[in-house]
């Protein structure tokens, strides 16, 4: 007997259930220039949310005002709380469950932009500030743990159906996890227990903060996609401790550095030429000259993260979800098959927010998105398809 689970059927993502398996993946929105909502980030995410997608995720909401990764991104302060209400009323209208991504930039942080200190865990230069991050203490690797608690709960005061703690991307936790960047020698540094101290720590202090109020899910890296970064071997092993440990609902598995090797995520055309149009000279000529060994190009093709992904779902137990490619029926029917409890979307939605609804009403629906990602270089300015113009700042009826 095939039990697969159809893609368009209700799943319990911990204490919540959605309306289908269909999560928009957390995408940069660039629609917050006071680092508070705005009508256009409601719009942002309402689209998809009409569109047919089970949850939202609005992305990046930064557990410390030092955690942003440029200065226009919300943190998580009592002024923010409600327009982040309205936004979560805009989207529970639509039939749809939202999360909040929640987390600390680290080493990514723009020091310059958020006028706030950045930390890692060691003194590490970011070329895009200019500026040095600070290697975290004891008390600052601490307090940045109990940031994300407190960002937990001011997300069920807000409202919010989950939230998701980025431990990806070489962002703060994902740094102390990557022995490329974790040069530590204290309790903190060397071994992946030691290493994986700041990660676990993050995930137990958010499911205490709201026990069972929400769902609790993270965004994990399999692989940074460099040569001596976090290699899928150690990241199973880390999988296997946040199992264990008991205090998330699912686990989005992803790839790639934000420092280092960004288009490993992102596979498809490296927009080299839109980033630097992006940024002002000198660090526009330097993106041109340097842009290629940045920005590495790797070739497109459906479930491209499925091949790691799926030595993840031969060693757990626990909720999976697949990102990376899913941008028709049979790719999602695939993840299924494959044992995969959720999907995840990022690009294809920005395309047509409306897909969703579309591929339930005929199945042989193809997106839009042409993977040129030139997308990715318009956040920094209001994150948008080039292709099709969406997401439209044009509400829905």
């Amino acid at each position: 007997m095939n039990t697969q689970p159809n893609v368009f059927t209700p799943a319990k993502l911990g204490p919540v259930t959605l309306r289908n398996r269909i999560i928009k993946s957390a995408t940069f929105e660039a629609s917050t220039p006071n680092a508070l909502v705005t009508d256009d980030l409601i719009t942002y995410h309402r689209l998809p949310a009409a569109g047919g997608v089970g949850m939202t995720t609005v992305a990046y909401l930064a557990v410390s005002k030092g955690g942003r990764t440029e200065g226009n991104v919300i943190w998580w302060r009592p002024e923010a709380i409600p327009g982040l209400q309205k936004l979560t009323a805009a989207i529970h209208a639509e039939g749809a469950a939202i999360s909040a991504q929640i987390g600390h930039a680290g080493p990514v942080a723009n020091a310059r932009s958020t006028k706030a200190k950045a930390y890692a865990p060691v003194r590490f230069f970011n070329p895009l500030s200019m500026r040095f991050a600070k290697k975290a203490t004891r008390d600052d690797i601490d307090n940045i743990i109990e940031a994300h608690a407190d960002a937990a709960r001011f997300a069920v005061e807000a409202g919010f159906d989950a939230v998701e703690i980025h431990l990806g991307h070489n962002y703060f936790a994902s740094s102390f996890l990557s022995p490329l960047i974790n040069r530590r020698t204290d309790e903190f540094g060397g071994s992946l227990e030691n290493r994986a101290k700041v990660a676990r720590g993050m995930v137990m202090a958010v499911r205490r903060a709201v026990n069972d109020q929400i769902a609790v899910t993270a965004k994990l890296n399999m692989s940074d996609g460099v040569r001596g970064g976090i290699s899928t071997e150690e990241s199973l092993q880390t999988a296997k401790w946040l199992e264990g440990d008991g205090g998330l609902d699912a686990i989005e598995l992803t790839a790639g550095s934000s420092l280092v090797n960004p288009m490993y995520l992102f596979r498809g055309d490296a927009p080299v030429k839109q980033f630097a149009g992006a940024f002002k000279p000198p660090l526009r000529w330097g993106i041109r000259m340097t842009g290629k060994k940045f920005f590495r190009e790797y070739p497109y093709r459906e479930a491209y993260l499925l091949r790691d992904a799926k030595l993840f779902r031969a060693e757990l137990k626990m909720p999976l979800i697949l990102l990376g490619g899913i941008t028709n029926r049979e790719t999602m029917d695939l993840a299924m098959a494959e044992g995969f409890d959720f999907v995840a979307m990022g690009r294809a939605l920005l395309a047509e927010p409306d897909l969703i609804n579309r591929i339930q009403a005929d199945g042989a629906v193809r997106s839009a998105c042409t993977h040129c990602n030139q997308c990715m270089a318009t956040i920094y300015s209001h994150t948008h398809c080039v292709v099709t113009g969406s997401p439209s700042r044009v509400a829905i009826g």
